[in-house]
């Protein structure tokens, strides 16, 4: 049974933990292990997730599998006007194809319906398949654009949007 969990401070390790290892996984042929290790660093520590944690616009949920730890995902409600942000949707490799992708995003989506936004955008690599899930749950690319993220590494990604 697919269930969702809210994340709290003395969860930040397995955050980490899960983002590594899905990182590794995920985008080992999208990107350089240094500029992996460098957004990580960037993206998932310590300080940066507690931050987002004292936000109260922004959630992370662990999302479990049979109560195991398969994956997680994090939001931002109210990023704009009217306008959700998925930041983040993750899973370990060997829950992948198992339908917690789509569960995530379903989850995501009522969520979302629960405050005043009525669209959910995101960012994804030009080079991740995981495009493809998102536009078969009703997100549609309405820009693309490369990303200065410093220490000489780009994002090159699409945006996209799901709008209720």
């Amino acid at each position: 049974m697919i269930s969702f969990k809210k994340a709290s401070e003395k969860d930040i390790p397995l955050l980490q933990e899960i983002a590594e290892k899905s990182w590794n996984s995920a985008y080992a042929k999208i990107l350089s292990k240094e500029q992996i290790d460098y957004m990580l660093s960037e993206m998932y520590s310590h300080s940066e997730i507690s931050n987002h944690l004292q936000n109260p616009n922004y959630h992370y949920y662990l999302i479990l599998n049979d109560d195991v730890n398969a994956g997680f995902i994090g939001f931002e409600n109210h990023y704009e006007k009217g306008t959700a942000k998925l930041h983040r949707i993750y899973l370990l490799k060997e829950f992948k194809g198992k339908g917690l992708g789509k569960k995530g995003l379903d989850f995501l989506k009522e969520k979302v319906k629960e405050s005043s936004d009525q669209r959910i955008i995101l960012n994804v690599n030009k080079n991740n398949p995981a495009k493809k899930v998102y536009e078969s749950q009703g997100f549609q690319v309405y820009h693309e654009e490369v990303f200065d993220i410093g220490n000489g590494f780009v994002m090159d990604d699409f945006l996209m949007e799901f709008k209720f």
